[in-house]
């Protein structure tokens, strides 16, 4: 049936070839990649992806294993609570830097946005060998690297934060001779309280899932368990370590979502 030309979508010849050109450009890379899905339904296949995660039954429940595991949870999260503490002590002044919120002249600064790239850019698993490599087998490695990539992550983050809010209360405290670190903390956190709080909190989950990979080049923690575990063919330790690291992710996805309901304002957020 055709349609009334004044039903017809005026968008739809462009959404078509945006389409095509998506998949033309995605079919190289897929093919770069060496993305073959249909590999995994080969019979030959799927019978040793069967086997393999047979051996992951059943889980381990030993008494001594589960203290090996209750200590290495304890570690991990103790791993990216302390990344965090040092990321948002690298971060605020790095970020008051970095953005040009409270300024006269909202300029930016090249230098201190470059050393932030430079942070973030790295990624935490490559600070962790470094850091594995000055300190040892341990977690002091995975706490610094977290602190210097999720450093780098917060303080762009939060430039770009402050920069996106209001900025008459900022410039209205300046004109009445405040300073700029008064004029961002009184004219430009109380209305930006919520979304920094909000990443700072996905941010710890984020250090979370991270301080487990980091365990794998001997950072400590879960992922250090599960690489032994793994090493050793054992498979039931394995699952146990995943099913720690699932509640371990669960429990954190809940506190920021109980957290973010007893609040009774914004502001209350980040100064409670």
């Amino acid at each position: 049936m055709l349609l009334n030309p004044a039903e017809r979508d005026p968008a739809a010849r462009s959404r078509l070839i945006g389409a095509l050109a998506t998949l033309v450009i995605l079919w190289p890379l897929f093919q770069a990649a060496e993305v073959k899905p249909g590999v995994l339904f080969d019979p030959s296949n799927l019978k040793v992806i069967g086997n393999f995660l047979a051996g992951f039954l059943p889980p381990e429940t030993g008494g001594e294993f589960m203290g090996y595991l209750a200590k290495a949870t304890l570690e991990t999260l103790a791993i990216a609570t302390a990344g965090m503490a040092l990321a948002f002590l690298i971060a605020v002044p790095m970020g008051y830097l970095a953005t040009g919120a409270g300024r006269e002249k909202a300029t930016l600064n090249p230098v201190t946005r470059s050393l932030l790239t430079i942070l973030r850019g790295i990624p935490e698993l490559v600070w962790a060998l470094v850091f594995v490599r000055v300190f040892g087998l341990g977690p002091a490695a995975g706490v610094l690297a977290l602190g210097l990539t999720y450093g780098g992550m917060l303080a762009k983050v939060y430039a770009e934060i402050l920069e996106s809010v209001d900025a008459a209360p900022a410039r209205a405290l300046r004109h009445n001779g405040a300073g700029r670190p008064l004029a961002i903390l009184y004219g430009l956190i109380p209305q930006a309280s919520k979304e920094l709080a909000s990443y700072t909190v996905y941010r710890w989950e984020c250090a979370i899932r991270a301080s487990v990979v980091m365990g794998f080049v001997g950072a400590g923690g879960l992922g250090q368990l599960m690489d032994q575990a793994m090493k050793m063919l054992n498979g039931g330790e394995a699952a146990t370590i995943l099913l720690a690291f699932m509640v371990l992710v669960f429990a954190a996805d809940g506190f920021s979502g109980w957290r973010w309901s007893s609040a009774s304002s914004p502001a209350s957020i980040i100064w409670k």
